[in-house]
């Protein structure tokens, strides 16, 4: 029994870093990874935000899961992860008011992150209190890694830079490096991201949806 419990645990945490990750995989919380990783600093801060209010979200509705009636487990599950929220957005203004203030209104927007309701809806309301920590863990370093990689890339080739200190000398300072603005605008990290999904499922073929329709074949001519 207990081979299986850890079994269940290993595939709670480390399956949404590759194998179920909720960008890659799932194709959730795109608007919040396009808006906020223009640099490392804000990529760091967000993804602290949403493994925190993952872990803790995953923990409460898994903890009362068997006293909230199904009618109104949608209503008790967005309260929970609102008022989470709200209190990771003060200890930002508290803490770290400056990256508060350049994550403007996407902390807020975590209440709608549609990865943070899947895994309150399918998962917590039906597995254990740690198995869903586990879980919300897990899917924040997955999602986390996502939003790390893009913020790194898109600061040092948008601004030769990555968390202030110079990584490329860019030619303002005498050097050969010419920044590319394009970087620092949102539609790259949709395209930076798209390569991401490409390059791992032409490495990981299992993630490649099968086709649900056959194309038609145009008919023989007599």
């Amino acid at each position: 029994m207990r081979p299986a419990m850890n079994d269940e645990r290993v595939r709670a945490l480390f399956n949404p870093l590759i194998n179920e990750n909720a960008i890659t995989v799932q194709i959730l919380g795109l608007c919040i990874a396009l808006a906020v990783t223009k640099t490392l600093a804000t990529a760091l801060v967000m993804s602290a935000a949403v493994m925190s209010v993952l872990i803790l979200s995953n923990s409460v509705i898994s903890l009362i899961r068997n006293h909230i009636p199904r009618s109104i487990r949608l209503i008790v599950q967005l309260t929970i992860i609102a008022s989470l929220v709200i209190v990771v957005d003060q200890v930002l203004r508290a803490y770290a008011f400056e990256l508060s203030r350049q994550l403007s209104v996407f902390v807020s927007l975590i209440v709608t992150n549609c990865l943070i309701f899947a895994r309150a809806e399918t998962f917590a309301m039906n597995n254990r209190v740690v198995l869903s920590a586990l879980d919300g863990l897990g899917n924040g370093l997955g999602y986390s890694a996502i939003l790390i990689m893009v913020g790194t890339v898109r600061e040092v080739l948008g601004t030769g830079q990555l968390l202030g200190e110079s990584m490329l000398l860019t030619t303002a300072e005498g050097g050969w490096f010419h920044p590319f603005p394009l970087m620092l605008l949102p539609p790259s990290a949709f395209f930076l991201i798209g390569l991401l999904i490409w390059g791992i499922r032409t490495r990981i073929t299992a993630q490649v949806e099968p086709e649900e329709y056959l194309v038609a074949q145009p008919e023989e001519t007599q």
